[in-house]
């Protein structure tokens, strides 16, 4: 009539987002406001960058804070861009957030570019469905 319920202790705990099922370990990385990072970053996970980085990123997905600035190359599946971006940014879906400041040329399959934003290079689709669209020049959106 009754069922016994299993302890807290004994149960089988979840993945939650942003852990991985085999290792449990995080599928995103974040750089803090305060790390100032020298070199190239490579990883599979995604990444969440406040600090300020010297050097090319590649990972699957990045989201940059408003404060953040990076210097080099960046190549991603989706990119969130809030900060300063000095360098080519090679991205499958883009947003450049409001706060954002790119100077560098930018390649991109879709991209959402806010009011305010600053981009100060060259624009170009990749995607070999469509012919590349090519805007050169400095583009500000005010709102």
């Amino acid at each position: 009539m009754f069922q016994r319920k299993t302890p807290i202790a004994s149960r089988a705990v979840q993945p939650s987002r942003g852990t991985t099922e085999a290792m449990g370990s995080p599928t995103f990385s974040v750089l803090a406001a305060d790390l100032a990072v020298k070199g190239n970053l490579t990883a599979q996970a995604d990444l969440h960058i406040d600090g300020r980085v010297e050097g090319d990123i590649t990972c699957a997905a990045l989201v940059q804070g408003e404060a953040s600035e990076i210097h080099g190359e960046i190549r991603a599946d989706s990119a969130r861009i809030a900060g300063t971006v000095r360098g080519t940014l090679t991205v499958g879906d883009l947003v450049v957030q409001r706060a954002a400041r790119i100077h560098g040329d930018v390649h991109y399959d879709t991209i959402t570019i806010e009011q305010g934003a600053v981009v100060d290079g060259r624009l170009s689709q990749r995607s070999a469905q469509a012919a590349p669209a090519q805007i050169e020049g400095s583009a500000t959106v005010v709102g």
